[in-house]
Formats: C-alpha cells, sequence, structure tokens
C-alpha cells in the first residue's frame, strides 16, 4: 500500500514512467495488432485516410524532387510502404523492436528497397542527407519540451538544404471540455498484461502549459509498474516559433497530413517546414 500511495496525488509535469511502452514485448503485440487493423483509428490512422495522406504528400513535396524520405516513428512499415511504391528512397525509425522487425519481413517479402532502423529518434543517430523527415499522427506533441527542442534540432540538422520536415500536432480542441478523472478495471489478458491485473486509470489536466497526462498503474502478482502517457497541445504560434527558432522557414499550415484546410476549430495542425 505504500507503494501505491505515491500515486495518490498529480504527478510532477513529464514524470517518467517506470513502465516500459513502445518497446515493452507483451504490449507492442498489441500495438502491432492496432497498426494492422486498416478500420481502426488507434495506433495507425484508417487505411483510406492513409492512402489519402500519402498521395497528398507526393503531390505536394514529390518524390523526384525530395528523393531521400526518412519517417520517424515509422511503427510496422505502412506509411513507408507507401512512400516506397511512390519513388522515395525511405529509411524507418522507430523504437518497437516487433514493428521494426514486422517491417522488415514485409520489406523483403514485397522487394522493396527500405531501410528500417531500430532506435529512440531523440537520443539515437538517424543519419543526415534527408530531402524529407515525415513524423505523423502527432507524435511530437508525447515527448517533454527539452525533447522536442532537441529533436527538432537533429532534424534540422539531417535535413539538406532546401528540404522539408513534415508533421502533425494536436491543438487544445482533442481535450477542450475533457475532466479529470481516475477509474479502475480489472483485465484478463488484457492489453497491458498476460496475467489478471488491476489497471487504474487516471486522466490529469496541466492548464498552464497545456499538456495532458494518461495514467496507468498495472498491479498483479509480479508488482505494479506506473505507465505516464504525456500529450502537449500547440497553438499555431507556439509552434511556428519552435520551428522558427531553429532555423525552419517558408513553413505552409494544413488541418491534417491529408491536405485539409486549416481551422482555428480543428484537433490538428500539419506543418510542412522547409531548411
Amino acid at each position: 500500500m505504500k507503494q501505491l500511495k505515491q500515486y495518490e496525488n498529480k504527478p510532477k509535469l513529464y514524470e517518467k514512467s517506470t513502465q516500459k511502452f513502445w518497446d515493452d514485448p507483451y504490449i507492442s503485440k498489441g500495438m502491432l495488432e492496432a497498426h494492422l487493423n486498416p478500420d481502426m483509428e488507434a495506433a495507425t490512422r484508417r487505411e483510406k485516410f492513409v492512402i489519402n495522406s500519402v498521395n497528398w504528400i507526393d503531390e505536394r513535396i514529390p518524390s523526384a524532387n525530395y528523393p531521400k524520405l526518412l519517417d520517424l516513428g515509422c511503427g510496422p512499415g505502412i506509411y513507408a510502404e507507401l512512400f516506397s511504391n511512390k519513388g522515395y528512397q525511405v529509411t524507418g525509425f522507430d523504437l518497437s523492436k516487433r514493428s521494426i522487425d514486422y517491417a522488415k519481413t514485409r520489406a523483403k517479402e514485397k522487394k522493396l528497397e527500405i531501410q528500417y532502423v531500430e532506435g529512440d529518434y531523440v537520443s539515437d543517430d538517424f543519419g543526415s542527407g534527408y530531402d524529407l523527415i515525415t513524423m505523423i499522427y502527432c507524435d511530437f506533441g508525447v515527448l517533454s519540451t527539452d525533447d522536442r527542442k532537441t529533436l527538432l534540432k537533429k532534424i534540422h540538422a539531417s535535413l539538406n538544404d532546401g528540404g522539408c520536415f513534415l508533421f502533425d500536432v494536436f491543438t487544445i480542441e482533442k481535450y477542450r471540455g475533457k475532466k479529470e478523472y481516475k477509474e479502475w478495471s480489472i483485465e484478463e489478458q488484457g492489453f497491458w498484461r498476460e496475467e489478471t491485473s488491476l489497471i487504474l486509470k487516471s486522466f490529469y489536466r496541466y492548464e498552464a502549459e497545456t499538456t495532458f497526462l494518461e495514467q496507468y498503474i498495472i498491479i498483479n502478482e509480479s508488482g505494479m509498474e506506473c505507465c505516464n502517457i504525456w500529450e502537449h497541445v500547440f497553438t499555431l504560434e507556439e509552434i511556428e516559433r519552435d520551428l522558427k527558432e531553429v532555423g525552419f522557414h517558408d513553413i505552409s499550415i494544413y488541418g491534417d497530413v491529408a491536405g485539409k484546410p486549416y481551422k482555428k476549430s480543428g484537433e490538428t495542425i500539419c506543418l510542412i517546414a522547409k531548411k
């Protein structure tokens, strides 16, 4: 009970997890299944949207002019394969060993010349000389303030002159009106653990920082772990400022990564920033 009591109060901003998430051997099974379900908008957006997105990106930033592409957070290669079919020279980079292994197998079966690399894009080297770097489905916002600054600098340095960074982020509209809560459930062979577990879930708002937290406490016979999933949301002014601070310019704004027009009332912003 003493160990559990430490989670009674609201965590400090960007407090770290004790539980792996993206690269946990068991959790990654469920994540891969979510990625590969074409009708589920979870780990990857629905298949129809993904196809429309790649078609739009190829029209807006064509492979003929931007041949070398790095897909950060590529997962099992859903976008990477479509980019490769459009003529890009693709490198996919992801933290999940299970997703990278799956992507490598698929590329070999389909005879696609895609390079997949397992690693942490904040701390690990992902190379340079890219013409286009993509980071799709709002992964940028799950990082802490310091990690976002580090990653933006790395991305800028890894692009060729005239290269582009395309990514999307959530806005405050995603969480507007959502109240803080705490709830619990018992899962048998659930998402978090194969063995029966008690799951304590909390949602916290950090209004001044426009940041939100979904916290999961997983308790079973093996012990207790905490998983903190952070999400920072952006105003257009904030994300444009962050891009300009590291040297990006000529920033184009859209409502999503399929080219929808930007609206202040939308839940996402898509940005294409040029070096």
